[in-house]
């Protein structure tokens, strides 16, 4: 009887562990049946909106099912039994539109304890207007822990140009009476595809350093985004995020003011590593990847940026940290570029302005036969650089590289390029090799000087994929961290990952 009793309780306390599991489906549902199986599913998601749900249960949208509106729900899980949302059955994901009449398709506010997954989510209207594919959003919060959004496809979202914390996938903490942050916040496996104007990006009250409350423990990962009207991916008020094995594809194409494929602002300690970005748009930044301002001991390491107009790297701050336009805004100190790859980015390669002690070291840059690039360039920006050094790189080097400083400077960010490096001060070139025509090359007693020299045979031919058909993602993505994998070995030889 004491068996019988103890598999008794055993059985009612798994069952409390797991919680309910609730159906929807948009054709076949009624919301006045029970939901609880896939035979009595609810039809709306106001049903599911205005339903209190208990730690553990699970929500289940019919794939193939369309609804127009809004997904918001309400509840939170706990510790070990997050709300859960996903799909069930086959065919192609159940689709959340938000037909360009909700600010956000999916809205996730002042929630914790949740997982996001299965879904395609879409907000297209007649004209561009401030629009989500996905908000989640602390206001006054506090503390949310353990917060999922993946395995979604977000598409079409025609938001406006004019505001960063529009497009794919925003997420907020804002606020002023309760500090506000993420612990625990998960983007990854994500399709985000002809969004206006960020691609996956940060807002907060938060970044301000006069009520700095970074988020902690945010993972963007295995995330594709492509043909984005602005930025790609942007971490902001975060402390210690990864960002890892991320494509940013076509960025910038629509905005027309500084944009760029993946980087970091307001922010401690982020690590960026095993990203790809490419073909992003325009010398208004443009470039692959950026170490932005109100950032300090940012890492980026193993990635690989080629095709971007602006070139690969802009790393970049105003010289007077307290501008009074900016209060409570710091500048950009610690930067470390290490083990990328850059190929035949355009304009400018590496791109300074008045930033503090960063270490760009190790890389591999190849510079197409037919290309004339800023291989590096220090501008002004309220001030100048002080302190960068360049260590251990190899130039490769088949078109043309310039040195220097800016001299004049395009409306569309063209920069005109002088010999030397004053007035930046300290500006270092230690054991770099310099393989091709360089022009204005700088004074580098330890380097290595080649006309030609063997190159490392590189697999450049990547794995491809169309986001039109998002059928064998994740086979993709692996296929994508392998190939990736391999191509930074052949060039260094090993691969550490992690800081």
């Amino acid at each position: 009887m004491n068996v019988k009793r103890t598999v008794l309780l055993f059985l009612i306390g798994t069952a409390t562990l797991h919680g309910a599991t609730y159906y929807v489906n948009s054709i076949a549902g009624d919301d006045a049946l029970a939901g609880t199986s896939d035979s009595t599913p609810w039809k709306t998601l106001n049903k599911v909106n205005t339903t209190e749900f208990k730690p553990g249960d699970r929500i289940l949208f019919q794939s193939g099912s369309v609804w127009r509106g809004q997904l918001a729900p309400k509840s939170s899980g706990s510790e070990g039994q997050p709300i859960v949302i996903d799909r069930y059955g086959e065919g192609v994901r159940p689709r959340i539109d938000g037909n360009g009449q909700v600010e956000d398709a999916l809205r996730l506010y002042n929630l914790q304890y949740i997982e996001v997954r299965g879904l395609e989510i879409t907000n297209h209207g007649a004209d561009a207007a401030v629009r989500r594919g996905v908000h989640i959003i602390l206001d006054n919060f506090g503390t949310a822990k353990n917060i999922v959004v993946a395995e979604l496809f977000i598409h079409d979202v025609n938001g406006s140009n004019q505001r960063k914390d529009n497009g794919g996938i925003i997420f907020s903490t804002v606020g002023n009476k309760i500090p506000s942050r993420f612990d625990g916040l998960t983007i990854e496996r994500n399709i985000v595809w002809k969004v206006d104007r960020s691609a996956i990006m940060a807002h907060s009250y938060h970044a301000n350093r006069f009520h700095w409350f970074p988020s902690l423990h945010v993972v963007i990962r295995d995330n594709l985004v492509d043909d984005i009207g602005g930025d790609g991916i942007v971490p902001l008020a975060t402390d210690s995020a990864l960002i890892e094995h991320n494509i940013a594809r076509n960025c910038n194409r629509r905005a027309g003011i500084p944009n760029a494929g993946i980087w970091a602002w307001g922010t401690e300690d982020s690590l960026f590593q095993l990203n790809e970005a490419s073909f992003t748009i325009t010398t208004r930044d443009g470039e692959g990847f950026d170490s932005d301002y109100n950032s300090h001991n940012t890492i980026f390491q193993y990635n690989y940026s080629h095709d971007n107009e602006g070139g690969f790297m802009l790393i970049c701050s105003p010289g007077d940290p307290e501008r009074t336009d900016e209060p409570g805004i710091i500048s950009n100190f610690g930067t470390i570029v290490r083990r990328n790859i850059s190929r035949n980015d355009r304009s400018r390669i590496f791109y300074i302005s008045a930033i503090h002690n960063a270490t760009v070291s190790d890389n591999a840059i190849y510079v197409g036969k037919d290309l004339d690039v800023q291989m590096v360039i220090a501008s002004y920006w309220d001030g100048w650089a002080d302190g960068v050094i360049f260590k251990n790189n190899f130039f490769y080097v088949d078109g043309t590289a310039r040195y220097g400083h800016e001299v004049s400077r395009q409306r569309d960010g063209v920069l005109g390029i002088g010999a030397g490096w004053a007035p930046a001060n300290n500006i270092q070139f230690v054991g770099n090799h310099y393989i091709g025509n360089h022009v204005d090359r700088p004074d580098d007693p330890t380097g290595v000087v080649q006309d030609k020299a063997a190159k490392p045979k590189l697999d450049w031919d990547e794995p491809t994929f169309d986001p039109s058909s998002p059928n064998g993602f994740d086979n993709f993505m692996v296929s994508h961290r392998r190939w990736m994998m391999r191509l930074f070995t052949s060039q260094f030889g090993t691969v550490t990952l992690g800081r």
